[in-house]
């Protein structure tokens, strides 16, 4: 889990935000506490990334109203709903709204924290995709209409002189741009190539 990731806990009982900041710091995990959603979202521009472990019951805005309001700003932290007994029709409402999980209470706190850690890691893991697939993006950009339209005979697994004969250029020809695309994508071989194309989503 990267340093980075900070545990936001919300929850409006001083008490239960308490416990929390004690359990997940004596666990190792970066922790800020929040009084209320309202206060949460306040704090937003300024708060680290990591996940969100929430009450779903609250005065002023409840956790599903939380979840919506992140939806809106795009915001991507992973949510972890915590219920009370007899909130479990709520929490599956959260779970389809996009909550990472949720967790009855009163529970056991190896739960909670092995629900974080998967949270954090698939985030991580999320966020990391994400900046290969942007960087990878940007690489297609450089390249000219002509590289372009050799990849996109590459990755429909044409070889050179079929792609040659498409283009009304010589298989000599192709090879070279073939080269320059594999320089400016940082490829170093045609299946790392397709994995790249793919990963971005495809040729625009």
């Amino acid at each position: 889990m990267p340093n980075s990731q900070v545990v936001h806990v919300i929850d409006d009982d001083v008490g239960v935000r308490q416990s929390l900041a004690f359990l997940l710091s004596t666990a190792g995990l970066a922790v800020r506490v929040h009084e209320s959603a309202v206060a949460f979202l306040a704090a937003l521009p300024s708060a680290q990334d990591g996940c969100i472990v929430t009450d779903v019951r609250m005065p002023g805005m409840d956790g599903l109203e939380l979840q919506r309001r992140l939806r809106e700003k795009k915001i991507g932290l992973p949510v972890i709903v915590m219920t009370g007994h007899g909130d479990v029709a709520l929490a599956v409402e959260a779970m389809k709204a996009g909550a990472a999980d949720f967790i009855e209470k009163p529970f056991d706190d190896e739960i909670l924290l092995s629900a974080i850690r998967a949270a954090l890691a698939r985030h991580a893991q999320s966020a990391e995709s994400e900046g290969r697939r942007t960087a990878i993006r940007a690489r297609l950009g450089q390249l000219s209409e002509r590289e372009r339209e050799v990849l996109d005979g590459l990755v429909a697994g044409k070889p050179n002189k079929i792609i040659a004969y498409d283009l009304g250029i010589s298989a000599r020809t192709v090879e070279v741009y073939r080269a320059n695309v594999m320089t400016k994508m940082q490829a170093d071989s045609l299946s790392e190539l397709v994995r790249m194309v793919l990963l971005s989503g495809g040729i625009k």
